[in-house]
């Protein structure tokens, strides 16, 4: 008998438990032990697609057990198996291992462990996930697991990194328009940063970001509060192109005067290049602006 038929075998005999009577847990126990020798022989064969499937069973039959840890396991082998066929796949049950140790508590264990390979071999850690996300254009699920590679780095004391995670997260969110949780991020980073030689030149950076965030939510109001406030976490912010920017801005948008918006950000550009990012949410401010400037021709 050939491996694969072998496999095929073992995965019969396993269903068959599955459906037949049984005492509840041992049930899910003898059918394990059979998905597990099946997986096995289709990974001899390398047979990947139904290595990979076979693990998944196995896995769901320890989830049946109330066994988080083996069935982590079980998804991680068949996250290995399917990065021979299927990033997609492979990413899917790499994901769900993680949640299930998250559940009991193994944090540690999801972000040094549980690693699937790419075709060069290297390690696709949490971060790497979100990255393929991001290059498929997933921006939520993205956004989900820079969030978790952020907490695992934070629980690392890997500083640097998780800043860099949670700024791929603020970075996300405005683009989808949610200001407010951009700008939490981007002013919990600069408070952290101002507590650190190395990351203080960033500050104005983050608060920069975080500025125009408010600014796309086009509260006046809110946004002279927040430079204040950037002045009395920073007091050399007020010193800034970065601040200027920002006030200048915000001046523009109270006085509904489209040029001199313009005028100031030609004035920062022409001196530190404005990002896509920051030239996106510039233009929603922008049009904003000039829509409320119609409304006044118009009743005008």
């Amino acid at each position: 008998m050939d491996l694969v038929a072998k496999g095929d075998d073992f995965e019969k005999k396993a269903e068959k438990k599955l459906n037949g009577w049984g005492i509840f847990g041992s049930k899910y126990e003898d059918a394990a032990d059979l998905f597990d020798k099946a997986a096995n022989s289709f990974k001899l064969a390398k047979s990947w697609e139904k290595a990979g499937s076979t693990y998944v069973k196995l896995g769901q039959c320890h989830l049946k057990s109330d066994s988080k840890h083996e069935a982590a396991s079980a998804y991680v082998d068949a996250a290995h198996c399917y990065k021979k066929t299927s990033t997609t796949e492979a990413i899917s049950c790499l994901a769900q291992a993680v949640d299930m140790l998250c559940d009991i508590g193994r944090f540690s264990m999801a972000a040094r462990y549980f690693k699937i390979f790419k075709n060069l071999e290297l390690p696709l850690t949490m971060q790497e996930i979100a990255e393929l996300y991001e290059s498929d254009a997933n921006i939520e699920k993205s956004m989900e697991y820079y969030d978790k590679a952020a907490d695992f780095f934070q629980n690392e004391d890997v500083t640097t990194s998780a800043n860099q995670c949670k700024q791929k997260v603020a970075e996300f969110s405005a683009r989808l328009e949610q200001y407010q949780t951009s700008i939490d991020i981007y002013e919990d980073i600069a408070r952290q940063s101002l507590k650190n030689n190395l990351l203080k030149y960033g500050v104005k950076g983050h608060l920069l970001n975080a500025g125009l965030c408010h600014l796309c939510k086009g509260d006046v109001v809110a946004i002279t509060n927040a430079l204040e406030r950037y002045q009395e976490m920073d007091p050399t912010f007020s010193g800034t192109r970065e601040y200027k920017l920002l006030a200048d801005i915000a001046a523009a948008i109270d006085e509904e005067d489209v040029a001199k918006f313009t005028d100031a950000v030609k004035d920062f550009d022409s001196m530190t290049p404005l990002d896509s990012w920051k030239t996106t949410l510039l233009l929603r401010v922008k049009e904003k602006l000039k829509a409320k400037e119609l409304e006044e021709d118009d009743l005008t």
